[in-house]
C-alpha cells in the first residue's frame, strides 16, 4: 500500500484507522453463519479496517450473530499481529462499539478507539471520518461477488475483498479507472 499512500502525499504507515462491519446474506452451504438482529439478516459479517484514503488495512468474515465488538476485537488483534504500525495512534468506530471494547483497545494495543456519535439520531447523516469507511463498502459493491456471501469458508471472501481493493489500488496508480457515469457516457456514444 505504500505506493497508492505516497502518490497521495501520505506517510507509508497511518496513525489513523477506521473501523466498521457490514453484514450480508449469505448462500446455505456456507460456513458459521448466523443472524444479525439488529439488521436483520440472516448471513455473515464483514469487519473492515481501513486507512483514511479508505485502503483497505485488514478484513475479517464471520457469523453475524457475532456482535461489532466481539469482531472488532479480533480484527484489531489480527492487524496488530500482523502488520507494523509505528506511527498507528487512533481508531475511529461508531456506535456500536463503544463500551468496555474503549478499555480494552487501550490495554491491548495502545490505540485510542474515538466513538463517532450521532447528532441527529435516525437521519441520514455523513460523519466526519466514518463516510471512508463507508465508501470502501461501497467500492466492494461494484463486484458482483461481494453483493452477497457466496463462499464456503469465510478466508476465501475475506480474500475476494483483498483482491477488490488491490485491483481499486492499481487503478488510482495507474490512472486508468474509470467512475461508473463515464463508463455509461461511453457506451452510449458508441450505441449512437
Amino acid at each position: 500500500m505504500s505506493r497508492s499512500e505516497k502518490k497521495n502525499g501520505r506517510e507509508e504507515t497511518p496513525s489513523v484507522l477506521i473501523i466498521d462491519s457490514q453484514s450480508v446474506k449469505a448462500d446455505s452451504w456456507s460456513e458459521d453463519t448466523g443472524y444479525d438482529a439488529g439488521k436483520k439478516i440472516k448471513g455473515v459479517k464483514r469487519h473492515v479496517l481501513v486507512d483514511v484514503l479508505g485502503l483497505l488495512i485488514g478484513v475479517m468474515v464471520h457469523s453475524a450473530a457475532v456482535s461489532d465488538r466481539d469482531g472488532a476485537r479480533d480484527l484489531l488483534l489480527r492487524v496488530r499481529d500482523q502488520h507494523r504500525l509505528p506511527r498507528m495512534e487512533k481508531v475511529y468506530a461508531d456506535g456500536g462499539y463503544s463500551g468496555q471494547l474503549i478499555v480494552w483497545v487501550v490495554e491491548n494495543t495502545d490505540w485510542d478507539l474515538e466513538i463517532v456519535r450521532r447528532d441527529i439520531p435516525h437521519a441520514f447523516v455523513v460523519l466526519p471520518k466514518r463516510w471512508v469507511v463507508e465508501r470502501t463498502f461501497g467500492w466492494f459493491m461494484f463486484w458482483r461477488v461481494l453483493n452477497r456471501h457466496h463462499e464456503r469458508k469465510h478466508t476465501t471472501a475475506e480474500n475476494i475483498m483483498r483482491i477488490a481493493m488491490i485491483r481499486n489500488m492499481l487503478c488510482r496508480l495507474t490512472g486508468q479507472g474509470k467512475s461508473r457515469k463515464s463508463m455509461w457516457k461511453e457506451k452510449t456514444e458508441k450505441t449512437t
